[in-house]
């Protein structure tokens, strides 16, 4: 684990950025951060776990919805500054009740 977590950087607030993704269909389902307990819990428990920017306090996806993320694959970019984790969604992803965050889509490029 402490092997992993040495390959990767954190931002001056201690966290990094991960993309969440359905690992039988590839969707994007949402992202959000980790810092490096996060990522350590992650690794351990195999269920995405995710630092909350907002409340400062680590959450388990699915806790208390039980919208569980159960992770598959854990990737990491070549910089070491992203991680992708892919994962088995049970329930959605997303807090609106859609399967993932990435529900609006723009017209803006409809004519390319």
């Amino acid at each position: 684990m402490n092997e992993i977590i040495k390959k990767l950087k954190f931002n001056t607030e201690g966290l990094i950025p991960v993309v969440v993704q359905d690992y039988k269909d590839n969707t994007v389902l949402m992202v959000a951060y980790m810092n490096k307990k996060a990522v350590e819990m992650t690794l351990k428990t195999k269920k995405a776990t995710f630092w909350s920017r907002s409340r400062k306090s680590f959450w388990v996806k699915g806790e208390s919805s039980g919208n569980i993320q159960n992770v598959k694959e854990f990737y990491y970019d070549c910089d070491g500054d992203c991680i992708l984790l892919k994962v088995n969604q049970i329930g959605y992803a997303c807090h609106t009740g859609n399967r993932s965050c990435f529900f609006f889509k723009t017209t803006a490029f409809s004519d390319i």
